[in-house]
């Protein structure tokens, strides 16, 4: 089993940057691909990047592809989400998630067994 806690999120103005950050504790951080998702109120949540075990592949939303940037410390146990050029449409709950599963299909929600609490991204214009 896998802990998960986001931190980093905040209040910024367009065009400002972020760096959320997704600690893990439990099961060796290197078992798992690790994904990142969003929910904006009253929206479904969907997805925003995945990285591979090794984070040797990555994945991103046509919507943030360019802006934003995942990786991961498997020394540190944490994945990152970097966010430049920060847009409103960005605000939303960010939620990290990670799956032990060899393969995983990062852009569906549902192939994620493990979830963090979210924490809160708004951009403001």
């Amino acid at each position: 089993q896998v802990q998960l806690v986001e931190s980093g999120g905040g209040l910024v103005q367009a065009g400002e940057s972020l760096r959320l950050s997704c600690v893990t504790s439990g099961r060796a951080f290197s078992d798992y691909h690790m994904g990142w998702f969003r929910q904006a109120p009253g929206k479904e949540r969907e997805f925003v990047s995945g990285i591979t075990k090794t984070g040797d592949n990555t994945d991103y939303a046509d919507s943030v592809k360019g802006r934003f940037t995942i990786s991961r410390d498997n020394a540190k146990n944490t994945a990152y989400l970097q966010m430049n050029s920060l847009k409103p449409e960005d605000t939303a709950v960010y939620f990290c998630a990670a799956d032990s599963s060899t393969w995983v299909n990062f852009r569906s929600a549902n192939a994620f067994d493990h979830w963090g609490q979210g924490t809160q991204v708004t951009v403001s214009s």
